[in-house]
């Protein structure tokens, strides 16, 4: 698939226990059915030629001749398929049978993966007939197919998808405690296939979710796992068909247990690359002890299976919600408490503006306040209204501070301005840069010296999205202490103040946090119409949910500008059009470029999440870094 995609599935036959031709005839069904869904990585369970649970059948040759023929037979059925296949079978190799996952692929037996770990526990009766193949691995022919790759230690590169390289290892392999798969992604294997046959007890199903995502997180892969399911015997034991296919510690689809079914997802080659690039731990120096088998698969663009979160940096369910918003707060506040027992502060001082960003910050500083057993009123929150000021955000921070118990305090700015335009020759009904910024070097001048009065420290307000676009003054409102608004994207600012509404307990207050979420975001540094505001921050710069999941994929991953376009028109399919997206993408990176500047000076404030956009460690990026190659990657493309 197109930008790094590739489309898997892990597929559960329904199985016939000892009767080759049935299951064949079986997976040949669900290859036809994978090909027409576009899937390029197909995964079976572990055995399923024969099924798993045959015993002591597993030493009669007819069986194990019959599996092999099935096998052949189907890898001549992918000829034209667009896909690479593994399939459980076993296999009888010198003098030893040996459980194994073959690789089929356009007509051709790839490879036999072996397994290396067998349960001989309880149950379990493998090691009673299969044996495991020495480290390494050997060559052998199978019916028309000469030399083919045998052994444990086989990996599948993809010619015309780079960052494809699949690593195969069987069941129990994955349950021991230095899995095959660890060898295998440090040799280069981005995506591991598990052919499996987990027996279900009671509760095993969340402690396997957990090892299967837990595996593709420590090994920064893609985990295809395929399980036995319906149609094994039930002599002893019942299998569920738990298929799983996760990345990178996601799991992106889960089969329903006990129905055998068949699950798909679209795995992202491209973020585990990322990933990798960016862990410093992980191997740069692949193993030669692996054979590499090369396959060839035609790179399509197909529609996206999977599914965006329009705001990354916000967790979707509510629970996760809650206790990541109070993680955030509290990681906030713990950054400023030591801040200011540092400096051995008492007084802090914070410009309230009635408006998101602020409010956000005043909480955080109260919740540092209270950790620090500081009395509030030691929290100076000073409203300094100009030319754009309304009632209404005006109102609602003195309300807010009064709920909070700060102290509030209010300098109204307009006669020290218009004394500075008269300073600097400035025409005040030329509501230009100059008029605006006037302002904001205004209040950012009377924080810092009530600051000196106090002996106290300057809380910032702006946030990461701002931060992003530049959307600051320089010296001015870009300027502060301590900012503990700085790897806070807008959306989350959000969801933050909307949280603290929920669980503050004081209904004044909440009611001022809901109508502060109600209020259009504005500088307001221009003058109001009728009373109400007449500066929109996002008619200007652009909708500000856009922006963050532009900036997540962008800074977290790397991806190209392209990559980025397809996945917010996926995103937000119901909510702009693709011009509109495009538009405010190219102005995103525009911004992005041209305001490093403001970014390269910033105060300091704690990182909240994986993106931030700190100069000293998260954003090295050069001021005057030319964003030419990432827009002429937009105008080349065709709506």
């Amino acid at each position: 698939m197109k930008d790094g995609f590739i489309r898997c599935a892990a597929m559960v036959p329904n199985v016939t226990v000892a009767d080759c031709g049935a299951n064949e005839r079986e997976i040949i069904r669900l290859l036809d059915e994978a090909s027409e869904a576009g899937a390029n990585i197909v995964v079976f369970p572990e055995l399923c030629l024969t099924g798993y649970t045959c015993g002591d059948l597993f030493l009669q040759d007819k069986l194990l001749s019959e599996a092999m023929q099935s096998l052949l037979r189907i890898a001549e059925h992918t000829d034209g398929m667009n896909l690479i296949a593994f399939i459980g079978l076993p296999v009888l190799y010198g003098n030893k049978l040996y459980n194994v996952a073959a690789a089929v692929s356009d007509g051709e037996l790839l490879g036999m993966t072996t397994k290396s770990h067998f349960p001989n526990y309880s149950e379990f009766y493998e090691a009673r007939h299969f044996v495991a193949f020495p480290d390494g691995f050997n060559f052998t022919d199978m019916g028309k197919y000469t030399n083919v790759p045998f052994g444990p230690k086989l990996l599948y590169r993809c010619d015309d998808i780079p960052e494809l390289v699949i690593g195969a290892e069987i069941c129990e392999d994955v349950w021991v405690p230095a899995p095959p798969s660890i060898g295998l992604a440090a040799s280069g294997a981005t995506v591991i296939v598990n052919c499996s046959a987990s027996d279900e007890t009671t509760g095993k199903d969340a402690y396997r979710r957990n090892l299967i995502s837990g595996q593709s997180a420590s090994l920064i892969s893609a985990y295809v796992y395929s399980d036995a399911g319906e149609g094994e015997s039930t002599q002893d034991l019942v299998y569920a068909g738990h298929g799983l296919i996760c990345e990178n510690g996601t799991i992106l689809a889960e089969a329903r247990r006990f129905v055998n079914e068949s699950i798909y997802a679209d795995v992202d080659l491209g973020r585990i690359r990322s990933e990798r690039r960016r862990i410093s731990t992980f191997p740069a120096v692949y193993s030669e002890d692996y054979f590499q088998i090369n396959f060839n698969l035609e790179v399509r663009n197909i529609s996206l299976r999977r599914k965006y979160n329009v705001t990354p940096f916000v967790p979707s369910d509510k629970a996760d919600r809650d206790s990541r918003c109070e993680e955030i707060l509290t990681i906030q506040a713990m950054g400023l408490k030591k801040r200011l027992a540092h400096t051995g502060c008492k007084n802090a001082v914070i410009g309230i503006s009635g408006g998101l960003d602020s409010t956000l910050a005043l909480l955080v500083t109260v919740k540092a306040f209270d950790m620090l057993k500081l009395e509030r009123s030691g929290i100076t929150a000073v409203t300094m209204p100009c030319f754009g000021t309304t009632d209404r955000t005006y109102n609602n921070a003195c309300r807010l501070v009064h709920s909070l118990g700060a102290s509030l305090k209010e300098i109204n700015i307009q006669n020290a301005v218009n004394l500075h335009f008269e300073d600097i020759g400035h025409n005040p009904d030329l509501h230009d840069i100059t008029y605006e910024n006037s302002q904001a070097r205004e209040r950012t001048q009377i924080l810092m010296d009530i600051a000196n009065q106090n002996g106290g420290l300057v809380v910032g307000t702006g946030d990461m999205s701002e931060l992003a676009l530049g959307w600051a003054t320089y010296n001015g409102d870009h300027m502060s202490m301590y900012g503990v608004n700085c790897s806070i994207p807008k959306t989350l600012v959000r969801h933050l103040v909307r949280y603290y509404a929920d669980i503050c307990g004081n209904e004044a207050l909440s009611k001022v946090l809901l109508d502060v979420l109600d209020t259009p975001v504005s500088p307001e540094l221009l003058p109001p119409t009728e009373g109400t505001i007449s500066q929109k921050t996002e008619d200007i710069v652009g909708p500000y949910e856009l922006h963050d999941f532009f900036l997540y994929y962008i800074l977290r991953f790397g991806y190209t500008p392209a990559k980025v376009f397809r996945l917010a028109c996926s995103a937000f399919v119901n909510f702009y059009d693709k011009p509109t997206i495009l538009n405010w993408l190219k102005i995103f990176y525009r911004r992005f470029f041209s305001q490093q500047f403001k970014r390269s000076c910033v105060p300091d404030g704690p990182k909240v999440g994986s993106v931030a956009l700190s100069p000293r460690g998260d954003l090295r990026m050069p001021s005057d870094a030319s964003a030419r190659m990432w827009l002429t990657e937009l105008d080349e493309i065709k709506l």
